[in-house]
């Protein structure tokens, strides 16, 4: 299952623009958590805490513990509002979740076994087509990553949606077809090489032979 991140808040005293340019002049950045069955709550956040998980990236698509003055929160952020001018966070949104809620992520793929490879042996090279995959899970029950066995995978062989085994309750978004995670095509070293011995065999037969 996948770790949760962790992010500190605290509540905020008021609401409105005025709260909110108060909390910016404390190098904090003001947001609202929402949903869940629960009263709205108006918080803030370091800001430099906020903004090494955004520059981390897929921070709309990370599942977070948010914790508000000690109290523990399951969280996914549906928004960050920027400045115009220099696009740093100015405001924040999340949503509430339980371990029942069912939410869209992308969820990172991880190739394994490259060593035993047989295609990869033979000088294939893995082609890569996606390396993330968006998933509608269980907030209780994601998944760290998605795994894909090499060991078996020949040149030429192309691995499918349908080869990756997902957790119960776990479909990918796209439904409507069976869509590509990656393949293991022929190098340019590994065709030269089969062109040089097809040419090698068609000399060999058209060479005239003594009598």
């Amino acid at each position: 299952m996948a770790e949760n991140k962790i992010l500190n808040a605290s509540i905020r005293a008021g609401t409105g623009k005025g709260a909110a340019r108060a909390a910016r002049r404390e190098n904090l950045v003001p947001g609202i958590v929402y949903g869940g069955g629960e009263e709205p709550i108006a918080i803030n956040i370091k800001f430099n805490e906020l903004f090494k998980m955004l520059k981390a990236g897929g921070f709309l698509s990370t599942l977070l513990t948010l914790v508000i003055d000690g109290k523990e929160q399951r969280v996914i952020c549906r928004g960050v509002q920027r400045n115009v001018v220099n696009d740093l966070p100015i405001h924040v949104d999340f949503l509430r979740l339980s371990a029942k809620s069912r939410i869209n992520l992308m969820i990172p793929v991880t190739f394994l076994n490259e060593d035993e490879s047989v295609g990869l042996k033979k000088g294939g090279t893995l082609v890569v087509v996606r390396n993330e995959v968006e998933l509608k899970v269980t907030a209780g029950d994601i998944p760290d990553h998605l795994e894909v066995d090499l060991a078996d995978i020949d040149i030429g062989d192309t691995i499918h949606m349908s080869s990756i085994t997902l957790p119960e309750g776990t479909r990918p978004m796209i439904t409507d077809r069976d869509f590509v995670i990656a393949n293991i095509g022929a190098s340019k070293t590994v065709s030269l090489d089969d062109e040089d011995e097809e040419g090698a065999e068609e000399e060999a037969a058209e060479a005239p032979t003594e009598e």
